[in-house]
């Protein structure tokens, strides 16, 4: 079955959706949108080092994404609002992987699939990186669910029961980082920021708890990437775009429901 490549697209589209969707929760919940893009963004000076090195992709770009996410937690509150230290950070590193690439014979290709992603290309192997990614994050944030809940819906009684804000950002670092490098593959460094975004902002309307509100995200997000991936191939556009441009739509008919019912 995993012989077909239209199968192996899917199981991997899945597998990032599932991956980015509790997370992608999150970084609704605390407005880290920016902060997601910087980590992204960065993944590209990891494709650029890893290239450069002949060493794993996945290795680099999840080593560059968790070093820009720490050096974000690290230089935030230091005489630079934190958006604005984001954006800094996140061209910078943008640029700097783009020159990089540039001085690699033979990488403009690659360039472009790491840019938007390439989830035609997925290998048996790649699927089952990102499966093991997604199985990584999802565990990570339900072992820390009730804390992270704590941590970001009510600062004070966190504080008031010994929970540690610093430490639970810590763990959204890590789970963020996993999921780049989880989904550079398919939707691409440019597109992942979308993918933590509009699929949680399409199940908020629809969602009464949080936990629920997850689980629709999960179901929004593979919705999307199949849905993407049919009209893809269907009508031969890029594949990574178009799961985003699904996606978007959706966010565009839960915001009219929502509408609706209040």
């Amino acid at each position: 079955m995993l012989d077909d490549f239209m199968v192996r697209a899917g199981l991997a589209g899945i597998g990032t959706a599932l991956a980015a969707a509790p997370l992608g929760c999150f970084v609704v919940w605390r407005r880290m949108a920016y902060f997601g893009d910087a980590t992204a963004h960065a993944a590209l000076l990891g494709v650029a080092l890893s290239l450069a090195f002949q060493g794993p992709i996945m290795l680099g770009v999840l080593a560059t994404a968790l070093i820009m996410a720490l050096m974000v937690q690290g230089l935030s509150g230091r005489g630079l609002a934190e958006d604005t230290l984001l954006g800094v950070l996140a061209h910078a590193a943008l640029a700097i992987g783009l020159v990089a690439v540039s001085f690699l014979s033979g990488a403009r290709m690659d360039l472009m699939g790491y840019l938007f992603g390439d989830i035609l290309a997925v290998t048996v192997f790649d699927l089952g990186l990102i499966w093991a990614g997604a199985a990584a994050v999802i565990g990570l944030l339900a072992w820390r669910w009730q804390r992270l809940l704590t941590a970001t819906l009510n600062p004070d009684l966190a504080q008031a029961s010994g929970i540690s804000s610093r430490a639970e950002q810590m763990v959204l670092t890590i789970a963020l980082a996993l999921t780049v490098a989880v989904a550079i593959k398919a939707v691409g460094a440019l597109l992942i920021g979308a993918l933590l975004i509009i699929p949680p902002a399409a199940a908020r309307p629809l969602a009464r708890t949080p936990e629920a509100m997850a689980l629709i995200t999960a179901a929004i997000g593979s919705g999307a990437a199949i849905a993407g991936l049919g009209s893809s191939f269907q009508f031969d556009t890029p594949t990574g775009p178009t799961i985003v441009c699904v996606a978007a739509a959706l966010f565009c008919l839960t915001a009219i429901a929502g509408r609706l019912r209040a």
